[in-house]
């Protein structure tokens, strides 16, 4: 099943980095991001589209009579319009979170033009600042490597106590290789991969420039064992792309 970022017929090109810009500011997900989000990361996540169908097969697993799903880093509501169109289940509310307005905005809009039973609630809020509670789907697409290193444990640990048992959580994330001539392998497919969707060399230059020391990637390992020590007895990668993976974990019953 095909879920669209955007249902935008005419989504604009991503083309923020295409100039020369001498001193590269830092990224932030303003509205000229918003403006191209849908083009931007379709065509700088490999396997993208793929997580966020499959995070709707999930949802038609996992997702619980009367209880919480959350799209934490909602964006525009890629997650949550994949995961909405696949509940059944009776009495849920989907959680959309993002501290973005612009994005949040926009999601509004894109949230409307699809039919459903199911609720979404947007917040506008840190989603480190939040409350988890009667939730038995969490997900995180591309949203904890912009947290801060130190509070992805805390944040973590709120998502397992506000998970209900049974309840499943999705974090996708850019990935760290060890050694480093693995990384740099698949820094370098990576490249390649965003040249073939029409990137210069210059875009893709300046758009590292922008994001780094903003999107702080870590190692599988790292997620892993810091997702067995919230207590899930089960996580795992279950799907990846070069240097991009989606880990789901679920919490004992």
């Amino acid at each position: 099943m095909t879920m669209n970022h955007d249902t935008d017929a005419n989504v604009k090109r991503d083309d923020l980095f295409a100039s020369p810009l001498g001193n590269v500011p830092r990224f932030v997900f303003d509205q000229a991001v918003v403006d191209v989000f849908p083009d931007m990361i379709q065509r700088s996540v490999p396997g993208y589209q793929t997580i966020i169908n499959l995070c709707g097969e999930l949802a038609a697993r996992f997702v619980q009579p009367s209880s919480n799903c959350y799209d934490l880093g909602c964006s525009l509501g890629a997650s949550s319009l994949a995961i909405r169109q696949q509940i059944t289940q009776p009495e849920v509310t989907i959680v959309a979170v993002d501290n973005s307005s612009a994005m949040l905005e926009r999601c509004q809009s894109v949230l409307e033009k699809q039919n459903s039973a199911t609720a979404v609630q947007l917040l506008e809020a840190d989603i480190c600042d939040i409350q988890i509670t009667n939730a038995s789907l969490v997900v995180m697409n591309f949203s904890l490597q912009f947290i801060p290193l130190d509070k992805r444990q805390a944040l973590l640990e709120k998502i397992y106590a506000g998970l209900k048992p049974g309840g499943c959580l999705v974090i996708s994330e850019k990935l760290l290789f060890e050694p480093e001539a693995l990384n740099q392998l698949l820094c370098e497919l990576h490249h390649q991969f965003k040249s073939a969707q029409g990137y210069s060399d210059l875009e893709i230059s300046q758009k590292r420039d922008s994001i780094e020391n903003v999107l702080i990637p870590e190692t599988l390992d790292s997620h892993i064992n810091r997702l067995k020590a919230c207590g899930f007895e089960s996580a795992s990668p279950w799907f990846q792309c070069f240097n991009f993976a989606s880990l789901v974990a679920i919490k004992p019953v």
